[in-house]
């Protein structure tokens, strides 16, 4: 009979011996989920600021965008009103002539 103790009681040590190193593999395996947790409450929260600077940065960026579309359509507007002050001026000018140029024909206007 007391060889059938010690070979239970050698089960029950080797038995012992799984459950502690179980127990262990447990505890490592707890810690890695807390640093794991940690690390994905520290990248939601990253995630969350990058978000709401991308926010930030669209909506300067589509103001930005508004008003050089605002910009474009004034200097086009202005470019277009200069180019008719531009064409009239030529035309005044050359009516200008034309009339200078009739003066000089006239006959009281002739130098003797």
């Amino acid at each position: 009979m007391t060889q059938q103790g010690a070979v239970l009681q050698g089960y029950n040590n080797e038995l012992v011996k799984c459950i502690e190193d179980l127990c262990m593999q447990k505890e490592e395996l707890n810690k890695q989920i807390q640093q794991a947790e940690e690390e994905k409450n520290k990248l939601q929260h990253e995630i969350q600021v990058l978000s709401e600077q991308l926010e930030c940065v669209c909506e300067n960026l589509d103001q930005k965008v508004a008003s050089r579309n605002e910009l474009d359509k004034i200097l086009a507007e202005t470019e277009a009103a200069y180019m008719k002050i531009l064409d009239s001026s030529r035309t005044l000018l050359n009516v200008l002539k034309k009339e200078v140029g009739s003066l000089k024909r006239m006959p009281e206007l002739k130098t003797n």
